[in-house]
């Protein structure tokens, strides 16, 4: 399978592209990089260099890709942080492309807007895009809790209101809405959570939470890149989306824990590459309502 990725880059570390694409081509799937920005580090670093791309060259280099003919055998397009309106645009261009060559070509949309240590770190316009225009163009979106709370427009306090929350994204056209990082008023201590929300129920599973101080960057786009990949494995049917949740959460859980181990600030994919495939510990996903 050929996988599309459109996200911001690092030379030195594991956000992004240089999370999403290994994580992709350690599950055996094939990834065509295309990069929002290339920076030396991520931004939560004291300094970084680097420099972000213009719309204009994120669409030469797919249009490069297009003219290969390529296009026509790319099986989901990925998108992560974008940063800018006309580079959001960019590509949802990008998907009608894709889809008018293979309309079965799945587009998972992984809204990075913030989160609740930082707040907000794109540009202002980009929310309503993202829940205008984005959201319902998407088979799958991957919020964490404040990206949920951003595109809906309210706290999530209990695991109802996470729930009514993932609908109300549904209701635009995902298939399914794949809730990250989830800690309400009723998640239990030492313990954090994902939810899968399709049209046809919602699953629940849950990992222990592991205090990285700092908080390592990337595991969202690991997280999506890993519930992409199950998701696109799996035999299609009912079950797929939970499928895909708990392997997502049984790899993600591994290699956080790897790096709560090492005591470092950068994600230890290349160290626990082996609980993207064969997760050490399994979680299993309950039915909620």
């Amino acid at each position: 399978m050929n996988i599309l990725s459109i996200q911001s880059h690092v030379a030195f570390g594991h956000v992004g592209n240089a999370a999403a694409a290994f994580v992709l081509e350690r599950l055996g799937l094939t990834v065509w990089r295309v990069n929002t920005v290339q920076f030396s580090n991520h931004t939560g670093y004291p300094s970084w260099r680097g420099q972000t791309f213009s719309a204009e060259a994120i669409a030469e280099v797919i249009e490069g890709i297009d003219e290969l003919g390529m296009l026509r055998t790319c099986d989901a397009v990925l998108s992560g942080y974008l940063g800018a309106p006309d580079v959001a645009r960019v590509v949802l261009d990008t998907v009608a492309k894709a889809r008018r060559h293979n309309p079965e070509a799945l587009y998972l949309c992984d809204p990075v807007m913030g989160d609740l240590d930082q707040g907000l770190y794109v540009a202002r316009e980009v929310p309503n895009l993202m829940a205008e225009q984005a959201v319902p163009l998407a088979d799958i979106v991957t919020p964490n809790q404040f990206e949920l709370e951003l595109l809906t427009g309210g706290p999530l306090g209990s695991l109802a209101e996470a729930l009514a929350a993932a609908r109300q994204l549904l209701e635009k056209g995902p298939k399914v809405v794949v809730v990250t990082s989830l800690r309400h008023g009723e998640t239990q201590e030492g313990e954090i959570e994902m939810l899968a929300v399709t049209g046809r129920g919602a699953w629940q599973v849950t990992t222990p939470y592991l205090p990285c101080d700092p908080p390592p960057s990337g595991a969202g786009d690991a997280v999506a890149a890993l519930y992409l990949a199950n998701y696109l494995k799996a035999a299609p049917g009912p079950q797929r989306a939970r499928h895909a949740l708990e392997q997502a959460a049984a790899a993600i859980y591994g290699v956080i824990d790897a790096t709560h181990q090492a005591g470092t600030y950068e994600l230890q994919l290349i160290a626990a590459q082996e609980a993207l495939v064969h997760p050490a510990t399994l979680y299993s996903a309950k039915r909620v309502e």
